[in-house]
């Protein structure tokens, strides 16, 4: 049995390295673009400098949309509005990869109408469009957590209403744990009203890289099986551990995350493991970049003899990153969605601060990228 598993493990470390399948949607000007703009990531003092002058520009008004699209935003975002999308869509779907357009302006609640809106358009595009698998908002863009709970809950329910009348699934996504606690009672409450034992619309996200979110998981489970509705979870590691760990040393209290990276793919992996011993009670969605816990579920789904295109179970990976494993997934079978942010340049920069410093601070990740688009290269035979 333990041979067999590890045969199993290398054919899918073998197919994640198929970078012919894995850029097959590049052409190789895009492809030369690409190892470029990895190559710069790699360095951090370079994306700190990079921030700092964006910031800086963004102040002083100075016209950088031409340089940031050149740079940045063509390689992680699908347009600035919903019908600049279409193409990139359209092309992910040739791929068998569905698309989650994703809003993605941050930290401006005064313009929250407007969000809003771009919100219920999205549901109503993928309505339409059968190619746009999940919708998908963060609460902060819409809420301010200064108010009373029953004032947050009104303009959330509107756009979750919308959803069920559409039966379009949405994704909450997780933020930072000062506002998490009170996002998550929330969330709780929409899956309690809107999910039923046969239909999942809400899904809730965890961040496994907290050391409290395992037990999370198992507990909002044991709520729902009793309340007679289904849960759906979106499975991530976490994106804001510099920021907590800042948070925890200058207000002087334990950092919620994981000491060690170790500590958090254990989590992870084991709320994979977790979610498909439960599966007629979960819908799962593995939003991941790590091979390894891709590999896992995919394990996981063959030892409990589930089906490669399980609607119950997704996986998923953002625009621009990691496209050897979305690419491969979609290719063998499995159900994929890559992430499509979209909306205003100007409007995006924190979005892709976000991203420049999450490739800068993963280095095993931002190289792996460099690697395999120069490999890809070398196939075709393109000097690097």
């Amino acid at each position: 049995m333990k041979v067999v598993l590890i045969i199993f493990v290398n054919l899918y470390k073998i197919m994640f390295e198929n970078t012919e399948i894995g850029f097959q949607s590049k052409s190789n000007k895009k492809l030369k673009k690409s190892k470029n703009l990895f190559k710069l990531l790699s360095k951090p003092i370079l994306v700190r400098i990079g921030k700092i002058l964006l910031k800086i520009s963004n102040t002083l008004r100075i016209p950088t949309n031409s340089i940031i699209k050149n740079l940045f935003f063509d390689q992680f975002c699908g347009g600035e509005t919903i019908e600049e999308c279409e193409n990139c869509v359209k092309e992910l779907k040739k791929y068998n990869i569905g698309s989650i357009l994703d809003y993605s302006v941050e930290g401006n609640i005064n313009n929250a109408h407007i969000t809003k809106s771009e919100i219920v358009k999205t549901i109503k595009e993928a309505k339409k469009n059968k190619n746009i698998t999940f919708c998908v908002f963060k609460m902060s863009a819409l809420i301010s957590f200064q108010e009373k709970k029953s004032q947050n809950l009104e303009i959330i329910t509107q756009i979750c209403e919308e959803a069920k009348k559409n039966n379009i699934k949405i994704l909450i996504d997780a933020e930072e744990s000062w506002i998490q606690d009170e996002i998550d009672i929330i969330t709780e409450s929409l899956m309690s009203k809107y999910n039923t034992q046969k239909s999942t619309i809400i899904f809730h996200t965890i961040q496994l890289y907290r050391k409290d979110k395992l037990n999370y998981l198992k507990k909002i489970h044991k709520q729902a099986k009793e309340k007679k509705y289904k849960i759906g979870l979106k499975l991530v590691r976490g994106a804001y551990m510099e920021k907590e760990r800042f948070m925890a040393q200058k207000k002087g209290y334990e950092s919620p995350i994981h000491n060690t990276k170790k500590e958090c793919d254990n989590d992870f992996n084991n709320g994979l493991e977790y979610c498909i011993n439960h599966i007629d009670d979960i819908d799962i969605f593995a939003g991941t970049h790590n091979e390894n816990s891709c590999i896992k579920l995919t394990q996981l789904m063959r030892k409990y003899k589930i089906h490669k295109n399980d609607n119950r179970i997704n996986f998923s990976q953002l625009l621009g990153m990691s496209d050897h494993i979305s690419f491969n997934l979609a290719k063998n079978g499995y159900n994929v969605s890559k992430y499509v942010p979209f909306g205003p340049i100007k409007e995006m920069i924190p979005y892709l601060i976000r991203r420049a410093e999450e490739n800068s601070s993963v280095k095993g990740q931002t190289s792996k990228e460099l690697d395999l688009i120069k490999k890809e290269l070398q196939r075709r035979k393109i000097q690097v």
